[in-house]
């Protein structure tokens, strides 16, 4: 009768060990949130996740009804001061190019913020009522690759605002 009873604990214990493994593949870090750290072996076969935030190059393109250039500037480098991020903006009196390097999870998530950046900006920093015409988004890898390969436009101007 022991050997029943003993193999039913071993059993139970098993059983419950691989329940505490799944519930800690599930909950990843529920470890370090109730105080204790675990570190574990990477491994042969590991990647890094792809939901990690990445850096993403991205160039913004607007236009519109011809502005005072003063106007424009004095708008382009509120926004500059506002978002330090901004690397370069080009302007003219009716089109202006805004080049930054955003920290995003992929692609679709550059591109959203790209996307609201002027919009969202306008008002604060009274930039002109344009529409944005362009946008190109690449990941780091490739921004740096087109400037050994010397295809793509490098920086055209020492960072900060500069009219075309």
């Amino acid at each position: 009768m022991s050997g029943t009873s003993e193999t039913s604990e071993t059993s139970e214990t098993s059983e419950r060990c691989v329940k505490e493994d799944v519930v800690r593949r599930v909950r990843p870090g529920a470890a370090a949130s109730r105080g204790g750290l675990t570190s574990v072996a990477a491994g042969a076969g590991y990647e890094e996740p792809r939901d990690l935030p990445r850096l993403w190059h991205v160039t913004l393109s607007v236009s519109g009804a011809q502005a005072p250039l003063k106007e424009v500037r004095r708008g382009l480098e509120q926004l500059a001061h506002d978002h330090p991020f901004l690397l370069t903006s080009r302007y003219a009196g009716d089109h202006a190019e805004i080049r930054y390097w955003e920290e995003a999870r992929d692609l679709h998530d550059a591109a959203a913020v790209a996307l609201r950046l002027w919009g969202e900006h306008r008002q604060s920093a009274r930039l002109p009522p344009w529409e944005i015409v362009g946008l190109e988004v690449i990941d780091r890898e490739t921004y740096h690759q087109r400037l050994a390969e010397g295809y793509g436009a490098p920086p055209a101007t020492p960072v900060g605002v500069h009219p075309f």
